[in-house]
Formats: structure tokens, C-alpha cells, sequence
């Protein structure tokens, strides 16, 4: 091993925007005094209750992944496990998400991009 995960870092046109959206979806803590790392207007932190640590990166001129347009493709994805996907749907667009791919109303996982533009699943648990 040469190293261990310390934390994903996703850009974005607004750090605590987008920090604050996921806190929403996954809970944790947002921008926790961390030495690792000082926070700033464009760096924002979310330790989430299952040890892993999402930063966001505020980037000037910033260009959104499409989806799924290999010329613009992802930068990262997150899967989201959740018992009830029709539930878990309407409370992520209430959250400003974006439905991206139904998956047809019968596959157990659902596309969407949070409100910069990054796609992220909900898959039935």
C-alpha cells in the first residue's frame, strides 16, 4: 500500500453550496476543523458518519460533466444506497438535483446530477 483515501475532492462553482447539498443527502458534518487541511470561501468539508470525508473545491470558470457525453464526461460518481428509491428521488430533487436517468422504472438505481452538475446514483439497498 502506498497510501490510504484521506478524502474526495469534487470541484465545483460553489464549495459550500455543494458541500451543503450532500450534507443534505448524506448527513455528517460540514467544514469540521480538520489539520489536514485549512477551509476557506473555496474549500469546504463533509465528514460523513461512515469515516469518509467529501472536500469541495470551488473552481473559477468552472465546466460541468454531461451525461453520458464522453466529451464532457464524469469527474467522479457517488452511489447512494436507500430503501426506498421513489422516496429518496423526491427529497433529492427537492434538494435541487436533477434526474438524469430513471433507468426505465425498473432497474433498482436512478441517475441524477446535484446541483453543479456532477452525476451521482440512488441505488435501492
Amino acid at each position: 500500500m502506498i497510501g490510504r483515501l484521506q478524502c474526495v475532492v469534487v470541484d465545483c462553482p460553489d464549495a459550500l453550496e455543494l458541500a451543503r447539498f450532500y450534507q443534505s443527502v448524506l448527513g455528517g458534518e460540514l467544514n469540521r476543523p480538520d489539520p489536514r487541511w485549512a477551509l476557506s470561501d473555496d474549500w469546504a468539508t463533509l465528514h460523513t458518519d461512515s469515516g469518509l470525508v467529501l472536500a469541495f473545491q470551488g473552481v473559477d470558470e468552472y465546466v460541468p460533466p454531461r451525461w453520458p457525453d464522453p466529451a464532457r464526461p464524469q469527474h467522479f460518481h457517488l452511489d447512494v444506497d436507500v430503501p426506498d428509491l421513489d422516496r429518496a428521488q423526491r427529497q433529492v430533487l427537492r434538494l435541487g438535483a436533477t434526474l438524469l436517468d430513471d433507468g426505465g422504472g425498473t432497474r433498482g438505481w436512478r441517475v441524477y446530477a446535484d446541483p453543479a452538475g456532477h452525476p451521482f446514483c440512488l441505488v435501492r439497498g
